[in-house]
């Protein structure tokens, strides 16, 4: 399936000079969200997952369904603030100043396999912030999972070169 013909392209959003690839479009299209979540389920398989880890918020969309494909747990990582037990938090860079991520230290088992999921991956900083954090929790990140990769920003630098990634769409 042409996931690419799904997404909209929105020029200067949310400010002018940024093409804005939205994947509430896909969303909606009910044949391409289950192609999108199977596809990501058969991809990510053979990474062995015990849990997925979805990215606040729209790894969220991905990351839930997921875990139930593949029978297994998920946890959300949220912007401070958001979650009500005990968390592990991990600071990163925007273009300009920081943001923060948080996961609850009691996420996962000991020793865990986790995938990361999000809707889109550009400069790699959430994903990276997102290893931080299972690594905080002594578990081990054994797979990403993308919809959407801006390959332009080289995102993927920022990730454990020795961790599959996978996107669906590249730009």
């Amino acid at each position: 399936m042409d996931l690419k013909s799904r997404i909209r392209d929105l020029p200067d959003f949310p400010k002018p000079g940024i093409l804005f690839r939205d994947i509430t479009t896909l969303l909606a299209d009910p044949e391409a969200l289950r192609y999108t979540i199977d596809t990501l389920s058969e991809r990510c398989a053979p990474f062995q997952p015990d849990y997925i880890v979805g990215i606040e918020s729209r790894g969220f969309m991905f990351g839930v369904p997921l875990a139930h494909q593949l029978n297994v747990g998920f946890a959300p990582v949220r912007k401070p603030g958001k979650l009500p037990a005990a968390v592990h938090r991990a600071e990163y860079a925007l273009e300009y100043g920081t943001d923060t991520l948080e996961l609850h230290q009691d996420a996962f088992r000991p020793g865990s396999r986790v995938v990361i999921v999000d809707d889109l991956i550009a400069t790699g900083g959430t994903a990276a912030a997102t290893v931080q954090l299972v690594q905080q929790t002594g578990c081990e990140v054994v797979g990403f999972g993308f919809v959407v990769e801006l390959t332009f920003l080289e995102g993927q630098k920022q990730l454990p070169t020795d961790v599959p990634v996978i996107s669906l769409v590249q730009y």
